[in-house]
């Protein structure tokens, strides 16, 4: 037997050929290692879907005009100093400390080449596929990426949540997971699985729940109304054993610390048109949460890792009046990890003057989202400047690359 694919609960039930599973199902027995990948680096990217405010995270507080644009988001918060210009937002007390330590960063004033339109899917698919808005969506700029490194079939990359995620579909092989599947299950394989993962913690509530769900189908019950089990996994799902996010950071940091080296998952909850001061808090938590799991879990791993949370486009510069902010362009990028060159806000400050935003109503993008990424392929992966501007990021010119990587 090859040592990288030693027997384990995965690999037995990859090959014993025992579960007949749907497509939604699969990614609960999708095999989490491959193979063992070259390299000791490791890469994290959060997708932010809603649009993450930028200007109320890293606050321009140095700005002259900030403050009257935003009087009553802003009101009563004790920020959290950064360089003297910029400040965090002040749920993020957890986070700070990395800053000092060198392994908290972001980019300002970055965004896609998404203009104008505002739309969350459009934003989010350009965002995933990583070309031009007027580019045809073919696959993610991630999985590109990945196909395109050297014995990249050996290398594992591992999308992990709820829904499919374009950023790491493509030709490249990609595993996925999520804590909540349906399964079509014979007797036999219930009884395997629940034998298999009953001392697996992550797995083991949302496996009798499965099979019970499989049961209840069997007796013919409805898929689309299956009652009292149906409620019992939502619950499960989004309650997890100690909550959903921590949960699903906890299990990526679990592959990390195996072959796994690039892994993608979605945070929600980012579109603040009203009530943003409690919103954005919430929001906010569970990126903590992911990233401070992330650090812990992975023990001295943290040192290879880079984490890169994006969003489609940012909001408004002006609050709107139900305390809350539009759909904008430019945002922030957060970069976190002990191979982040941290403690720095990168980009080009554009200014809060009107005649400085964009349209009249928004941050003026000076930067290429894109770029970062980049950045942080060449600097953990050795991904080259033809590769990425021909092949990852067509079009892309990405002649100075922002050195984000120690």
């Amino acid at each position: 037997m090859s040592k990288h694919m030693k027997l384990n609960r995965r690999n037995f039930l990859l090959k014993s050929g025992a579960l007949g599973c749907s497509l939604a199902a699969s990614p609960l027995v999708t095999p989490i290692a491959m193979a063992a990948a070259p390299g000791d680096n490791r890469l994290v990217v959060i997708i932010l879907r809603g649009a993450m405010d930028g200007l109320d995270v890293v606050r321009p507080v140095g700005d002259p005009h900030f403050a009257a644009l935003r009087p009553g988001l802003n009101q009563g918060d004790d920020a959290l100093p950064l360089d003297g210009f910029f400040a965090l937002h002040p749920s993020l007390t957890d986070l700070h400390p990395l800053w000092a330590k060198g392994e908290l960063a972001f980019a300002h004033a970055v965004s896609t080449p998404y203009r104008d339109k505002r739309s969350h899917f459009d934003g989010q698919d350009i965002l995933e596929a990583g070309i031009g808005a007027d580019g045809r969506i073919r696959d993610g700029w991630l999985n590109r990426a990945l196909a395109g490194m050297t014995n990249s079939e050996m290398r594992t990359a591992f999308a992990v949540g709820r829904e499919d995620l374009l950023v790491l579909s493509g030709a490249a092989q990609v595993s996925h997971w999520s804590p909540n599947s349906v399964l079509t299950l014979s007797p036999q394989s219930r009884l395997l699985l629940a034998n298999m993962y009953r001392d697996t913690p992550l797995f083991s509530a949302s496996m009798s729940e499965a099979i019970a769900l499989a049961e209840t189908l069997d007796a013919g019950g409805d898929a689309e109304d299956y009652g009292d089990v149906r409620e019992a996994m939502m619950q499960s799902t989004q309650a997890g054993q100690r909550g959903g996010v921590e949960e699903i950071a906890e299990f990526t940091a679990a592959q990390l610390l195996e072959e796994t080296r690039i892994a993608s998952f979605s945070i929600t909850g980012w579109d603040t048109h009203s009530g943003q001061r409690g919103a954005l808090t919430r929001a906010l938590g569970e990126l903590q949460k992911a990233i401070m799991t992330l650090r812990r879990d992975l023990g001295q791993v943290w040192q290879n890792t880079t984490v890169l949370a994006m969003t489609e486009f940012g909001r408004t510069a002006r609050e709107n009046g139900s305390g809350g902010t539009d759909h904008g362009t430019a945002g922030a990028l957060v970069l976190a990890g002990g191979a982040v060159r941290g403690g720095k806000v990168y980009g080009d400050w554009p200014g809060l003057d009107e005649l400085d935003l964009y349209q009249a109503r928004d941050l003026m993008p000076t930067g290429d989202l894109r770029a970062y990424a980049g950045a942080a392929l060449t600097g953990l992966f050795g991904t080259s400047r033809s590769a990425l501007e021909t092949r990852v990021f067509p079009g892309l010119d990405i002649s100075e690359p922002p050195a984000i990587i120690r």
